[in-house]
């Protein structure tokens, strides 16, 4: 029988390609997007994740098996923030009723290799106390300073996001209701968004300085695509909080070999 995904981005990158590969599947995809979707929503907004949550559940039929929340921006604006954490776990915590009535309810959500990157923990603690107007306070103060000093808020809402997954996933809420909660992080994925930095080869440069790919260089988006469909497919049962580097190589190549010592009596 066929399973009920929500996915949002679903009109372009990761998440075009994710709805794609599970309608090719037979599953039930509804698209979210700003536009040319199923649900056209602003997820920028408080308002419009709860209209995407209300109309994806009507939609439905009252029952989501599976949410892939894939949009996203890496702007440096403050609206970077808004998107990728507040778009992503208000509009999951609105599909929560909806996902504890299916027999097998899963989530995946895209993180990014940046979040292993500078950022402002500022930001970060606001995010994740859920104070979307301190964050935007801060990202609106970092983005007057300069595209260079404004990227941090992309970075920030991604290390926010993936404490968020850990965070949450080991809840009542989640675990407790038998829904593994999870992150993708990709490296360096050939979409739209990154086209334009990726033609040339000052730009492909400055990429890897930063996301050393080692295994395959660039990524199409199917490689992230069908490790999202897995982690919200019945077959994952017990992975839980995790946030999968799905880069080829970038994490191993940037934290080395050890990445337990810190447990190790001093």
């Amino acid at each position: 029988m066929p399973r009920t995904y929500v996915v949002t981005g679903s009109a372009s990158g990761i998440g075009a390609t994710t709805a794609q590969l599970l309608r090719d599947r037979g599953e039930r995809v509804i698209g979210v997007d700003l536009r040319n979707a199923d649900v056209e929503a602003d997820l920028s907004m408080p308002a419009g994740r709860t209209d995407a949550a209300a109309k994806a559940v009507e939609l439905a039929g009252g029952t989501v098996d599976a949410v892939i929340p894939c949009a996203g921006i890496s702007a440096p604006i403050a609206k970077t923030i808004s998107v990728n954490f507040f778009g992503v776990t208000e509009f999951l915590e609105a599909l929560l009723p909806a996902l504890t009535k299916s027999d097998a309810p899963r989530v995946a959500v895209v993180s990014s290799m940046a979040s292993l990157q500078t950022n402002s923990p500022e930001m970060v603690e606001a995010a994740l106390a859920g104070d979307e107007a301190r964050a935007l306070e801060i990202a609106e103060g970092l983005a007057a300073q300069g595209p260079q000093i404004g990227y941090l808020v992309y970075p920030s809402s991604k290390r926010a996001l993936s404490r968020w997954v850990r965070r949450e996933s080991i809840t009542p809420a989640w675990a407790g209701a038998g829904i593994p909660l999870n992150a993708v992080a990709p490296g360096t994925v050939i979409t739209p968004m990154t086209a334009d930095l990726l033609k040339t080869p000052e730009g492909a440069a400055m990429v890897d300085a930063s996301v050393p790919m080692p295994l395959n260089y660039h990524q199409p988006p199917e490689s992230i695509a069908n490790l999202l469909i897995w982690l919200t497919s019945p077959e994952n049962t017990h992975l839980a909080g995790q946030v999968i580097y799905n880069d080829g190589g970038a994490d191993a190549s940037l934290r080395g070999d050890d990445i337990w010592s810190w447990a190790d009596q001093k």
